[in-house]
C-alpha cells in the first residue's frame, strides 16, 4: 500500500483553490477509515427509513437532531480530523469553525440530481465564507453523478440570482437561473474512497442524477472561519432548500483558535456529551 500524503497543501494547491475555487489535495483518508464510515452510513440509512439519503443533514449528531435525522458521533469524528483540519486552515485560517455536517447518498437507479447553486445561498453566515470538504466512502464518477463545478464562478464573491423550482426529483429546489454563467466550462470531479475536494462557499456546482447501478456516496464538512457569524436569527428554522434545516438550534464548535467576533454561540444545541472540547 503507497504511503499516505501529508496533510498539507502545496502553494500550486492553494493558488489553484484561490483561483478555480476548487481543489483536490494529495491528503487522502486511510482504506479502514473508510470502511468504517461506510457501515456507518449504512446504519443511518437503515434508522432513517423516511429521509432521503440525499438529505441526511446534519449527520454528525449523535441520535435524532432537531432537523428530523438520526446521526453518528462517528462523522463528528471525521470532521475533527487534525489532517483535514491542518488543510482547512491553509485556506481558511487558524481560527476553525464546524458549523455543519451533511450526507449526500445518491442510491444506484434513482439518484437524485443536485441542480446548479451556491451553498452561500442557504446559510446565515456574515461575512458569507466557509471551506466545504467533501470526502468520498463510494467512488465517484461521471456515471454515477459525481460533483460537477465551475471553476472560476467564486471569483466575484458574490451570489448570483436563484430561482425556485418545485420539483420532486431534485435534491435542492433553488438553482442559479439560466444564463448567470455558462454551463460548458463544468468540470467533473471523479474521486476514488478517501479523496476529498475542498470548494469556497461562492463556487456554483451540481450534480447529475444517478442512473447507475453504483452507489455514490459521500460526506461534505461545511467549516467557517471565526472571523464570521453564525447569525442564528438570520434564517432561523427554513425549508427554502428543499428540506428543514434548523440554524436557530444547530450546534456549532470551534475547532481550532479563537472565536475572533465574540459573538459565535457555541452552546446552543449542545447536549452534555457533545460540547465542545
Amino acid at each position: 500500500m503507497p504511503a499516505l500524503s501529508p496533510p498539507e497543501l502545496s502553494p500550486r494547491e492553494i493558488a489553484a483553490y484561490r483561483e478555480s475555487g476548487i481543489v483536490i489535495p494529495r491528503y487522502r483518508l486511510p482504506a479502514a477509515k473508510i470502511d468504517a464510515l461506510r457501515a456507518t452510513l449504512d446504519r443511518l440509512i437503515a434508522e432513517n427509513p423516511e429521509i432521503r439519503p440525499e438529505r441526511l443533514v446534519s449527520a454528525h449528531i449523535e441520535g435524532r437532531n432537531s432537523e428530523g435525522v438520526r446521526g453518528s458521533r462517528d462523522f463528528l469524528d471525521l470532521a475533527r480530523d487534525p489532517g483535514i483540519l491542518d488543510l482547512v486552515e491553509q485556506l481558511i485560517g487558524p481560527d476553525i469553525i464546524l458549523w455543519g455536517c451533511q450526507i449526500f447518498c445518491k442510491p444506484g437507479g434513482d439518484g437524485m440530481a443536485v441542480p446548479w447553486h451556491q451553498d452561500g445561498h442557504y446559510w446565515p453566515i456574515r461575512p458569507l465564507a466557509t471551506c466545504t470538504v467533501w470526502v468520498v466512502i463510494d467512488p465517484s464518477t461521471t456515471e454515477n453523478g459525481c460533483l460537477r463545478v465551475i471553476p472560476g464562478s467564486h471569483r466575484g464573491k458574490r451570489l448570483y440570482d436563484h430561482m425556485r423550482e418545485d420539483r420532486t426529483d431534485v435534491v435542492l429546489n433553488q438553482a442559479v437561473k439560466p444564463g448567470e454563467f455558462d454551463a460548458d466550462t463544468a468540470l467533473d470531479i471523479e474521486l476514488a474512497p478517501g479523496q476529498m475536494s475542498m470548494h469556497d462557499v461562492h463556487l456554483i456546482h451540481g450534480s447529475n442524477a444517478n442512473r447507475s447501478p453504483q452507489r455514490r456516496a459521500g460526506v461534505a464538512i461545511r467549516y467557517m472561519p471565526a472571523s464570521s457569524l453564525f447569525d442564528r436569527g438570520l434564517m432561523a428554522t427554513s425549508a427554502q432548500s428543499g428540506y428543514t434545516v434548523d440554524f436557530a438550534t444547530r450546534p456549532i464548535w470551534l475547532l481550532r483558535g479563537s472565536d475572533r467576533t465574540g459573538r459565535n454561540d457555541f452552546r446552543t444545541g449542545h447536549r452534555p456529551a457533545l460540547v465542545a472540547g
